[in-house]
Protein backbone atom coordinates (compact mmCIF):
# COMPACT_ATOMS: atom_id res chain seq x y z
CA UNK A 1 0.00 0.00 0.00
CA UNK A 2 1.75 2.76 -1.12
CA UNK A 3 2.08 6.21 1.06
CA UNK A 4 0.88 3.62 4.05
CA UNK A 5 2.46 3.84 7.38
CA UNK A 6 1.78 -0.32 9.16
CA UNK A 7 2.63 0.43 12.92
CA UNK A 8 2.69 -2.73 14.71
CA UNK A 9 2.16 -2.88 18.69
CA UNK A 10 5.70 -5.45 19.41
CA UNK A 11 4.23 -6.05 22.74
CA UNK A 12 0.60 -7.00 22.28
CA UNK A 13 2.25 -9.13 19.67
CA UNK A 14 4.23 -10.81 21.78
CA UNK A 15 1.76 -11.54 24.59
CA UNK A 16 -0.60 -12.53 21.68
CA UNK A 17 1.97 -15.38 20.46
CA UNK A 18 3.23 -16.38 23.87
CA UNK A 19 -0.13 -17.53 25.11
CA UNK A 20 -2.16 -18.24 21.40
CA UNK A 21 0.46 -20.98 21.02
CA UNK A 22 1.83 -23.92 22.92
CA UNK A 23 5.09 -24.05 25.05
CA UNK A 24 7.32 -24.63 21.88
CA UNK A 25 10.96 -25.57 22.67
CA UNK A 26 14.35 -25.86 20.63
CA UNK A 27 15.94 -29.07 21.48
CA UNK A 28 17.75 -27.48 24.38
CA UNK A 29 14.47 -27.04 26.00
CA UNK A 30 14.75 -23.19 25.29
CA UNK A 31 11.44 -21.72 24.99
CA UNK A 32 10.72 -20.26 21.39
CA UNK A 33 6.96 -19.64 21.04
CA UNK A 34 6.85 -16.37 21.10
CA UNK A 35 9.44 -15.96 19.00
CA UNK A 36 8.03 -18.15 16.27
CA UNK A 37 4.51 -16.36 17.06
CA UNK A 38 5.69 -12.96 16.66
CA UNK A 39 8.16 -13.27 13.65
CA UNK A 40 5.03 -15.71 12.01
CA UNK A 41 2.52 -12.49 12.11
CA UNK A 42 4.69 -9.30 11.15
CA UNK A 43 5.77 -11.75 8.21
CA UNK A 44 1.95 -12.12 7.29
CA UNK A 45 0.76 -8.77 8.21
CA UNK A 46 3.49 -7.26 5.88
CA UNK A 47 2.73 -9.67 3.34
CA UNK A 48 -1.12 -8.47 3.40
CA UNK A 49 -0.44 -4.57 3.42
CA UNK A 50 3.00 -4.26 2.14
CA UNK A 51 3.38 -0.19 3.38
CA UNK A 52 5.56 1.90 2.36
CA UNK A 53 7.01 2.58 5.51
CA UNK A 54 7.05 0.20 8.84
CA UNK A 55 8.04 0.42 12.28
CA UNK A 56 7.54 -2.28 15.10
CA UNK A 57 7.40 -0.53 18.51
CA UNK A 58 8.10 -2.36 21.77
CA UNK A 59 7.52 -1.33 25.79
CA UNK A 60 11.01 -0.32 27.33
CA UNK A 61 11.56 -1.55 30.15
CA UNK A 62 11.01 0.78 33.45
CA UNK A 63 8.61 2.96 35.20
CA UNK A 64 6.76 5.40 32.62
CA UNK A 65 5.09 9.01 33.27
CA UNK A 66 1.59 7.10 34.04
CA UNK A 67 3.33 5.32 37.00
CA UNK A 68 4.56 8.76 38.59
CA UNK A 69 1.42 10.31 37.81
CA UNK A 70 -0.33 6.79 39.47
CA UNK A 71 2.07 4.77 40.92
CA UNK A 72 -1.35 2.00 40.67
CA UNK A 73 -1.24 2.60 37.49
CA UNK A 74 -1.37 -1.39 35.91
CA UNK A 75 -0.25 -2.82 39.35
CA UNK A 76 -2.59 -5.26 39.31
CA UNK A 77 -0.91 -7.48 36.56
CA UNK A 78 0.50 -10.34 36.62
CA UNK A 79 4.92 -10.10 36.17
CA UNK A 80 5.89 -11.18 32.96
CA UNK A 81 6.02 -14.58 32.65
CA UNK A 82 9.91 -16.02 32.51
CA UNK A 83 9.83 -18.00 29.71
CA UNK A 84 8.73 -14.88 28.09
CA UNK A 85 11.10 -12.84 29.63
CA UNK A 86 13.64 -15.84 28.33
CA UNK A 87 12.62 -14.86 24.52
CA UNK A 88 12.57 -10.93 24.37
CA UNK A 89 15.74 -9.88 23.59
CA UNK A 90 15.64 -12.40 21.04
CA UNK A 91 12.79 -11.54 19.30
CA UNK A 92 14.15 -7.75 19.41
CA UNK A 93 16.82 -9.23 17.59
CA UNK A 94 14.85 -11.45 14.90
CA UNK A 95 12.50 -8.24 14.01
CA UNK A 96 15.30 -6.51 12.71
CA UNK A 97 16.73 -9.49 11.17
CA UNK A 98 13.44 -9.92 8.88
CA UNK A 99 14.16 -6.14 8.13
CA UNK A 100 11.61 -4.46 10.56
CA UNK A 101 12.57 -1.42 12.07
CA UNK A 102 11.77 -1.22 15.89
CA UNK A 103 11.44 1.89 18.18
CA UNK A 104 11.79 1.37 22.03
CA UNK A 105 11.58 4.24 24.53
CA UNK A 106 12.43 4.84 27.79
CA UNK A 107 8.98 6.59 29.84
CA UNK A 108 6.36 6.13 27.67
CA UNK A 109 4.53 3.34 26.74
CA UNK A 110 4.40 2.09 23.19
CA UNK A 111 1.28 3.40 22.92
CA UNK A 112 2.60 6.60 22.87
CA UNK A 113 5.20 6.52 20.06
CA UNK A 114 2.68 4.73 18.11
CA UNK A 115 0.73 7.82 18.51
CA UNK A 116 3.29 10.19 17.56
CA UNK A 117 4.62 8.78 14.65
CA UNK A 118 0.50 7.88 13.32
CA UNK A 119 -0.08 12.19 13.65
CA UNK A 120 3.35 13.19 12.73
CA UNK A 121 2.89 10.47 9.64
CA UNK A 122 -0.70 12.47 8.84
CA UNK A 123 0.23 15.79 9.31
CA UNK A 124 3.67 16.04 8.75
CA UNK A 125 4.08 13.58 5.12
CA UNK A 126 -0.10 13.35 4.26
CA UNK A 127 0.10 9.34 4.82
CA UNK A 128 -2.56 7.10 5.78
CA UNK A 129 -1.33 5.36 8.64
CA UNK A 130 -2.28 1.27 9.73
CA UNK A 131 -1.93 0.06 13.25
CA UNK A 132 -1.97 -3.60 14.22
CA UNK A 133 -2.99 -3.95 17.68
CA UNK A 134 -5.00 -5.73 20.41
CA UNK A 135 -5.16 -2.87 22.83
CA UNK A 136 -8.71 -0.94 22.68
CA UNK A 137 -7.26 2.31 24.13
CA UNK A 138 -6.08 2.66 20.74
CA UNK A 139 -9.34 3.42 19.18
CA UNK A 140 -9.01 6.81 20.23
CA UNK A 141 -6.81 7.19 17.32
CA UNK A 142 -8.72 6.37 14.68
CA UNK A 143 -9.92 9.05 11.94
CA UNK A 144 -10.09 9.26 8.39
CA UNK A 145 -6.73 8.66 7.77
CA UNK A 146 -5.80 5.89 10.68
CA UNK A 147 -7.20 2.75 11.24
CA UNK A 148 -6.71 -0.25 13.25
CA UNK A 149 -6.48 -3.99 12.92
CA UNK A 150 -7.29 -6.41 15.74
CA UNK A 151 -7.59 -10.01 14.95
CA UNK A 152 -8.05 -9.40 11.03
CA UNK A 153 -11.00 -6.96 12.30
CA UNK A 154 -10.32 -3.51 10.78
CA UNK A 155 -12.19 -0.54 12.61
CA UNK A 156 -12.17 2.30 11.12
CA UNK A 157 -14.47 5.37 12.68
CA UNK A 158 -17.71 3.68 11.89
CA UNK A 159 -16.37 0.24 13.46
CA UNK A 160 -15.44 2.16 16.48
CA UNK A 161 -18.67 3.57 16.55
CA UNK A 162 -20.74 0.57 16.58
CA UNK A 163 -18.30 -1.57 19.17
CA UNK A 164 -18.33 0.94 21.76
CA UNK A 165 -21.27 3.37 20.96
CA UNK A 166 -18.98 6.63 20.90
CA UNK A 167 -16.97 8.35 18.09
CA UNK A 168 -12.96 7.96 18.15
CA UNK A 169 -13.21 11.28 19.91
CA UNK A 170 -14.89 10.59 23.01
CA UNK A 171 -13.33 7.09 23.90
CA UNK A 172 -10.74 8.32 26.23
CA UNK A 173 -13.87 10.38 27.79
CA UNK A 174 -15.78 6.61 27.63
CA UNK A 175 -13.02 4.75 29.41
CA UNK A 176 -12.45 7.58 31.81
CA UNK A 177 -16.37 7.29 33.36
CA UNK A 178 -16.01 3.21 33.07
CA UNK A 179 -13.03 2.75 34.06
CA UNK A 180 -9.92 0.01 32.53
CA UNK A 181 -9.68 -2.75 34.78
CA UNK A 182 -6.42 -4.18 33.01
CA UNK A 183 -4.62 -0.87 33.62
CA UNK A 184 -6.01 -0.91 37.37
CA UNK A 185 -7.88 2.54 36.64
CA UNK A 186 -11.15 2.51 38.14
CA UNK A 187 -14.19 4.31 36.95
CA UNK A 188 -17.24 5.61 38.76
CA UNK A 189 -19.41 3.46 40.55
CA UNK A 190 -22.32 2.46 38.92
CA UNK A 191 -21.46 4.00 35.66
CA UNK A 192 -21.18 1.04 32.90
CA UNK A 193 -21.26 1.48 28.82
CA UNK A 194 -24.79 2.06 28.74
CA UNK A 195 -24.76 4.91 31.63
CA UNK A 196 -21.48 6.25 29.61
CA UNK A 197 -23.01 6.89 26.31
CA UNK A 198 -25.89 8.11 27.39
CA UNK A 199 -24.13 11.00 29.32
CA UNK A 200 -22.02 11.68 26.54
CA UNK A 201 -24.22 12.02 24.10
CA UNK A 202 -26.51 14.37 26.10
CA UNK A 203 -23.21 16.70 27.59
CA UNK A 204 -20.91 15.80 24.96
CA UNK A 205 -18.13 15.35 26.61
CA UNK A 206 -16.41 14.97 29.92
CA UNK A 207 -15.81 17.99 30.83
CA UNK A 208 -19.77 18.67 30.12
CA UNK A 209 -20.54 15.96 32.22
CA UNK A 210 -18.17 18.20 35.18
CA UNK A 211 -19.75 20.99 34.61
CA UNK A 212 -23.03 19.49 34.97
CA UNK A 213 -22.57 17.10 37.29
CA UNK A 214 -24.87 18.76 39.61
CA UNK A 215 -27.77 18.49 37.40
CA UNK A 216 -27.43 14.98 37.72
CA UNK A 217 -29.64 13.09 39.73
CA UNK A 218 -29.74 9.84 41.63
CA UNK A 219 -26.47 7.69 42.62
CA UNK A 220 -25.16 8.35 39.58
CA UNK A 221 -24.66 11.98 40.20
CA UNK A 222 -23.46 11.05 43.51
CA UNK A 223 -20.83 9.19 42.43
CA UNK A 224 -19.54 11.34 39.59
CA UNK A 225 -19.55 14.14 42.10
CA UNK A 226 -17.50 11.72 44.37
CA UNK A 227 -15.22 11.53 41.65
CA UNK A 228 -14.61 14.78 40.62
CA UNK A 229 -11.08 14.69 41.21
CA UNK A 230 -10.11 11.75 40.50
CA UNK A 231 -11.86 12.21 36.39
CA UNK A 232 -9.13 14.86 35.13
CA UNK A 233 -6.25 12.51 36.27
CA UNK A 234 -7.56 9.50 34.87
CA UNK A 235 -8.32 11.36 31.56
CA UNK A 236 -4.88 12.32 31.46
CA UNK A 237 -3.14 8.84 32.09
CA UNK A 238 -6.03 7.17 29.21
CA UNK A 239 -5.04 9.75 26.45
CA UNK A 240 -2.37 8.28 24.74
CA UNK A 241 0.42 10.84 23.62
CA UNK A 242 1.43 12.02 20.42
CA UNK A 243 4.09 14.48 21.12
CA UNK A 244 6.67 12.44 22.14
CA UNK A 245 10.11 13.61 20.98
CA UNK A 246 11.68 10.89 19.02
CA UNK A 247 15.00 12.39 17.70
CA UNK A 248 16.95 9.98 19.66
CA UNK A 249 14.64 7.06 17.91
CA UNK A 250 14.65 8.43 13.88
CA UNK A 251 15.71 10.67 11.41
CA UNK A 252 12.26 10.88 9.95
CA UNK A 253 9.54 8.19 8.76
CA UNK A 254 10.62 8.64 5.39
CA UNK A 255 14.19 8.05 5.88
CA UNK A 256 14.44 5.74 8.94
CA UNK A 257 10.55 3.51 8.81
CA UNK A 258 11.62 1.70 5.46
CA UNK A 259 11.69 -2.14 5.54
CA UNK A 260 15.51 -3.11 5.36
CA UNK A 261 17.27 -6.05 3.49
CA UNK A 262 16.89 -9.22 5.11
CA UNK A 263 19.81 -9.93 7.32
CA UNK A 264 20.40 -13.52 5.98
CA UNK A 265 23.90 -14.29 8.42
CA UNK A 266 21.67 -13.19 11.10
CA UNK A 267 19.26 -15.24 10.72
CA UNK A 268 21.75 -18.10 10.11
CA UNK A 269 23.34 -17.41 13.56
CA UNK A 270 20.19 -17.39 15.26
CA UNK A 271 19.21 -20.92 13.69
CA UNK A 272 21.97 -22.26 14.72
CA UNK A 273 22.50 -20.44 17.90
CA UNK A 274 18.89 -21.28 19.01
CA UNK A 275 18.30 -24.63 17.03
CA UNK A 276 15.36 -23.00 15.24
CA UNK A 277 13.48 -24.70 12.11
CA UNK A 278 14.64 -23.97 9.01
CA UNK A 279 11.44 -22.37 8.69
CA UNK A 280 12.80 -19.48 10.46
CA UNK A 281 14.14 -18.40 7.34
CA UNK A 282 11.49 -17.99 5.29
Amino acid sequence: MRNTLLLVDGSSYIYRAFYALPDIRNIDNFPVGALYGTINMLRKLYKNYQATYIACIFDAKGKTFRNILYPAYKATRKKMPYNLILQIKLIHTAVRAIGWPILIMKGVEADDVIGTLAKQAIIKYNLKVIISTNDKDMAQLVNNKIILINNNKIYDRTAVISKFGVSPEKIVDYFSLIGDVSDNLPGVKKIGPKTAIKLLNQYHSLEGIIKNSNKIKGVIGENLRFSLNWLPKIKKLLTIKTDCNLTENIVSIPESLIIQPKDEKLLIKLLNQYKLKEKFLY
